[in-house]
């Protein structure tokens, strides 16, 4: 009985890494896909542009239902943030997974 339920515990796990490599592989793609995306926003905020946006809004100019998450600095500053931690994230797990 030890050895089936040694098996069942290893096929367990095998099942749990395989879905787990499966999602990050599948995130990891997403989220390639968006890098430039990313610059973009950066380089938007602050810009000439995101400042004649932000005055057209307070000027009344844009439409009530449009979507201005992007004229918050705080929206965009925290996204570039929270992007920064996440690389620096990644990259203490794959600096501490590495082999010597």
């Amino acid at each position: 009985m030890e050895q089936i339920e040694r098996i069942s515990k290893m096929e367990e796990r095998l099942n749990k890494v395989n879905e787990a490599i499966h999602e990050l592989s599948t995130a990891l793609e997403k989220y390639q896909s968006v890098r430039n995306d990313i610059q973009i926003l950066n380089e938007y905020l602050g810009s000439k542009e995101w400042r004649s946006d932000l005055q057209a809004d307070e000027d009344g100019l844009l439409l009530q239902n449009l979507n201005r998450g992007v004229l918050s600095e705080d929206g965009i500053w925290n996204t570039i943030e929270a992007n920064r931690e996440l690389l620096e994230k990644m990259n203490k797990f794959v600096n501490r997974h590495q082999k010597p």
